[in-house]
């Protein structure tokens, strides 16, 4: 998918934004949008992730690789078991546990809080994302909005049809 093309890797965006804007005639933005445009309307509010691993010497902890837990007396939101992914027989299996987290900044944004505040702000953010022409706004931090992984295949086949007209 990239062969020909130019790729950088560990590279932060907003430092070397000067070097790399101009060699892109499109930029694929999915970071997030409040962030793009320096804060200027303030801060959109995230909710962030904190990942505890362990090894158990089991061979099967939960037989799924993602087991979500929504009652309120689990303190984490889900347990993902890696070995299910690729379907594994070790002895072992290594367990990642998913807790949720106040985010601040410098933390992993990892999903937008969706209440009345941060629509109202985002829509500010969102007007000024509407009137760049060379920037392309996708994912969930530069939507400001969660997806499924269905939904987001289908935003960036819209994305991509809006673009080349197809």
């Amino acid at each position: 998918m990239l062969e020909g093309t130019d790729t950088e890797l560990s590279t932060d965006y907003f430092i070397e934004k000067e070097r790399l804007d101009p060699l892109a005639e499109k930029i694929v933005f999915t970071g997030m949008i409040d962030e793009y445009y320096d804060y200027r309307f303030g801060s959109l509010e995230y909710r962030s992730l904190v990942f505890e691993h362990e090894v158990l010497d089991t061979a099967n902890y939960q037989g799924n690789a993602v087991v979500n837990y929504t009652d309120r007396e689990t303190p984490y939101t889900r347990i993902i078991e890696h070995k299910h992914f690729e379907f594994g027989d070790q002895e072992k299996t290594v367990i990642t546990k998913e807790y949720p987290k106040e985010w601040e900044k410098g933390d992993e944004p990892y999903y937008p809080v969706n209440d009345e505040k941060n629509s109202a702000l985002y829509k500010k953010y969102k007007e000024l994302a509407d009137h760049e022409a060379k920037v392309i706004f996708g994912g969930r931090l530069a939507k400001y909005q969660y997806y499924d992984m269905h939904h987001v295949i289908s935003q960036a086949l819209k994305a991509v049809a809006k673009e080349f007209g197809a």
